[in-house]
Order: structure tokens, then sequence, then C-alpha cells
């Protein structure tokens, strides 16, 4: 027989599952603008129903409802969008960063422009022509020298701030991996939060979303597979466990990063054998070393862990990823041995552009003779000889023009004879060499050689630009996929606040019926005959 009572109760549980479902209303507005929030579901089912028929009984209906129950707090996510959206994310992070790498180049290079290193070439071709024209005048020894001086000053200009940029892409380097062992520790964290907590049967999923934004970001850096460990004990069914990371590289290596409360951590290493830092730009990536899984308190202590296999440039090549570009723009020993990257290769390139340069200009000037000095009597002072080294040093950052010739512009040898004054030949020659083909660049011109790297910034620099504007596109779509789901719509939290609100007031209202309706029978029956 069912309890006198019994209807109290069931509205009482009703009074209560909707008055929790009102504060996860609540709790889902006041969090409408937080980043990386699930908007919250309370999960309600029917309690088991009382058996009242019996053999004294035996046509009663079955169970009787007994109210609701809330049988958990769900934050609504879909691990299928989430996985596409740290795809797209992997991808953006790449992309982006490859695109701010080149557009520093550029803006280096500055070309076609009034003061870009093509713009140097054409103006000493010029002033060597001049020579030629007038090549006992002064002045105009004076200018080409000048404009030599100012091409050398070029080449040195774009070695040393793409130099710089290189270094700073270095220190970037180093800070990410900085960020991502920070990441990897703060996952270990949370993970650590949960694990106390599920076994007992409660469901954080506050602390899910703290995660599961840690996650997003440690995959605009590197690619990551993610794996849910259950925490046991009286766990709800909803919840989530720890998270196990893992990086598999080309190479197929599986390595943990992240397992429970225990995380690893990354040191990215240079060819030298020290981190990378970018202050020393000579020493390019080599390797990312990746500690062993140390727990939390044993890191605190300072506990000094084993260290797994190192992670090398090629085991990123299978996906993207920021920390991927970094080490491609910055430089990396390649499985070879060869030193790669895109402002290594672009350095080598300048070096062997200016090398090329050197060494045939300096050849053809020593075919020439210089213009011999006389005083005021018409006495040879200096009489005319082979030209000697025009330009000095090695490479784009090494290349400056004979201190002598600076001092002295008479030692320009534009002259073919010693014995004519006013030929000019060599300084022609020298001029024609903008027009010659140097096997030292692919039998290309000095100005075709600089202009196909010039070229090839831009290209690259379009494409990255283009695939960074479509990743990013891609990526929005998915985060609206995604808030489409898992974000908070104020009008439907208000359509649902309504909802809830009407049926608490439903059952309180049923409560009052019931208490009427027993206080009739209480009080208001009396006793049979009085």
């Amino acid at each position: 027989m069912r309890s006198t009572f019994m209807g109290l109760e069931a509205s009482k549980r009703g009074l209560f599952v909707q008055q929790t479902a009102l504060y996860t209303t609540g709790h889902n507005i006041s969090n409408a603008n937080t980043l990386g929030y699930s908007r919250q579901r309370v999960n309600m089912q029917a309690t088991p129903g009382f058996p009242t028929a019996g053999l004294n009984q035996p046509t009663y209906p079955g169970h009787l409802g007994t109210g609701v129950e809330a049988s958990s707090i769900q934050r609504i996510r879909s691990e299928f969008i989430d996985r596409q959206y740290r795809q797209e994310t992997n991808k953006f992070g790449y992309w982006e960063s490859r695109t701010n790498a080149i557009a520093q180049m550029e803006d280096v290079m500055n070309e076609p422009s009034e003061f870009g290193l093509d713009k140097a070439f054409e103006q000493f071709w010029k002033g060597l022509e001049d020579v030629g024209t007038k090549p006992a005048d002064a002045a105009s020894r004076q200018v080409a020298i000048r404009r030599a001086e100012h091409l050398a000053e070029s080449f040195n200009y774009l070695d040393k701030q793409l130099k710089m940029i290189q270094g700073n892409i270095g220190n970037e380097l180093n800070v990410s991996t900085t960020q991502i062992n920070t990441i990897l520790k703060q996952i270990a964290a949370v993970n650590k939060q949960i694990q106390e907590v599920e076994p007992s049967g409660h469901v954080p999923n506050d602390l899910y979303d703290v995660r599961d934004t840690l996650v997003d970001k440690l995959n605009e850096y590197i690619p990551v597979s993610i794996e849910r460990i259950p925490s046991g004990g009286l766990a709800s069914e909803v919840a989530e466990g720890s998270l196990k990371i893992t990086f598999k590289g080309t190479d197929g290596i599986v390595r943990d990063l992240v397992n429970g409360k225990d995380f690893a951590q990354f040191t990215a290493m240079g060819t030298t054998g020290t981190k990378v830092t970018g202050d020393d730009i000579t020493n390019s990536f080599s390797e990312l070393r990746l500690t062993g899984l140390e727990s939390l308190d044993a890191h605190e202590a300072g506990a000094v862990t084993s260290t797994q296999a190192a992670i090398k440039q090629q085991d990123f090549e299978a996906s993207k990823g920021k920390l991927l570009s970094l080490i491609n723009s910055y430089g990396y020993q390649s499985a070879g041995g060869n030193i790669k990257g895109y402002y290594p290769e672009t350095l080598e390139k300048l070096d062997q552009l200016a090398n090329a340069f050197i060494k045939e200009f300096n050849a053809q000037h020593a075919k020439g003779y210089t213009l011999e000095e006389k005083d005021a009597n018409g006495n040879i002072i200096n009489a005319s000889v082979a030209g000697g080294v025009f330009f000095e040093g090695t490479g784009a950052g090494g290349i400056k023009v004979n201190e002598n010739i600076s001092k002295n512009p008479n030692l320009l040898a534009a002259s073919s004879d010693p014995t004519e004054e006013g030929n000019g030949k060599n300084a022609y020659e020298l001029a024609n060499m903008q027009h010659k083909l140097y096997t030292d660049i692919d039998n290309a011109s000095l100005q075709s050689f600089y202009q196909a790297m010039v070229g090839k910034v831009g290209v690259d620099g379009e494409e990255a630009l283009r695939l960074a504007a479509t990743s990013e596109s891609q990526r929005l779509m998915v985060s609206n996929s995604r808030d489409a789901v898992s974000a908070v719509s104020l009008d439907e939290e208000m359509t649902n606040m309504i909802t809830f609100q009407q049926a608490y007031n439903a059952n309180a209202r049923m409560i009052t019926v019931v208490d009427e309706t027993l206080d009739k029978i209480i009080n208001g029956m009396g006793r049979v005959g009085l």
C-alpha cells in the first residue's frame, strides 16, 4: 500500500530537480562569455516506480510513479567536432607562423624599391659606365666608388637584418617550447584534480572545459592524440576521466606527453649540443629532447627523469603546427646532416650571390690599370699599375670596398692600357658584368639570380598567406559548428529558465494541493457520529 505522504515526496523531488535545473541555467547564463565554456544540461530521469499490486489487490495498476531525479549534470560537447577544430587549429598555427616569417623577410628585401639591393646594383653599374665615358674625371670615379660602398652596405644590411630576424625566430622557438611545457604541466594538474573527484561520483564539468581549452592551445603548436582513461571507483557514466596525450611522428614512435597526472617536458636542442636560444644562429635546430614522464610531486621536488627518444624535424612532416613552422624558418639539421630551413637557405643564396660577384669583379678589375698621378709640374707621382682587389671579404655580411680604393679613387682600374690615360675600356668591361652569366650562381646573371630569390620569397609568401586564410576560414567554420553545439545561447537559456520556473511553480502548487487534501482528511472530516 502506498504512503499517505507519497504525493508530497514526488512533488518535493520535482521541486528540487527543477531548482537544480534553474541553478544550472543560471550558471550557463553567467558563463555565456567565458572562453572555452560548454553549456551544461541536467539529465533528468524518473525515479523507480512503487509496486502496489499484490495478492490482495490483483487488479490494481502496476508501478506508481514516485517522481524525478537528476541523474547527472552533463556538459554538451562533440568529440568529433573537437577533433576537427584541433586539426584546423594545427594547420592555422603552421601557416600563420610561416606567413609572419616570410612577411618579415619581404620587408627586409623591400623589392622592388628605390632602396633595395637591385637598385644598388643598377646605380653601381651606371657609375662604372660614367667612369668609362670619363675615365680621368675624379668626380665620376668618386661617385662610382661611393656607389660600390653603398652596394656592399646593401649586402651587409640584408645579411644583418635576416640574421636578426632568424635569431628572433630562434627565441620564439624557445619561448614556444616553454609554452608547450607549461600547457603539458597544466593539463597534468587538471587531470590530477579530476582523478580526485570523479571516483566519488562527481562530474567536474568546469575542469573538463579548462582541460579542453589547454588541449586546443597545445594543438596550435604540435599535433597530439588523445585517449581517455576512466578514473574508476563510483565514477558517473558521463564522467570523462583523465587524458593520456601522445605524439606520434613519422618514425612511428609514440611518445607520451601526458598520462594522468604525469607529464613530459621539451627542450629544443641545437646542432652544437646546446639549447636553442636564437643568440647564436649557427646553432641550428637539431632535435626536441623529451624527458620521461614525471609526476607533479616529483617535478616540484626537482627530481631528474630519464629522456625518451629525441624528436627530429622530419618527425613533424606528416602534420603541421606552429612549432614545425618555427623550426623550418629558423633552420634545422636534415637527416643527411645538412642545414636546411627558410632563412638559412636564403642567407646561403645571398652569400652565393655575393661571393660570385666578388670573385668575378675582382678578376676583371685585376685586368685593368689604375690612373697615374702627377704633381703640379706634370711629374708622375704614382704610375699606372694593374688593378688590385676591389671588393674584400666573403659573403653578404663580409663584403666591403678595399679601403685603399675608397681613399684614392685613382686606384679604380678603368683603363685597359697603362699608357692611355683616357682609356675607359676596363670600366665598360666591369659595367658589362651585369649581363654576364656566372657559373657559381647556376649560370645566371647577378640580377636574374637575385630576382629569382625575391620572386621565390614573394610566391612563398603569397602561398602562405592564401593557405593561412583558408585554414583560418576552415577553423572559423568548425568553430561555429562547435559553438552551435556547445556555446551558450541566451535565447535558449531564457526559454529553459521559463520552462523550469513553470515546472518549479507547478510542483510547488502540487505540494499545496496535497497538503490541502491531507488537511481535509486529517482535520476536516471529524469522527463518525459527532
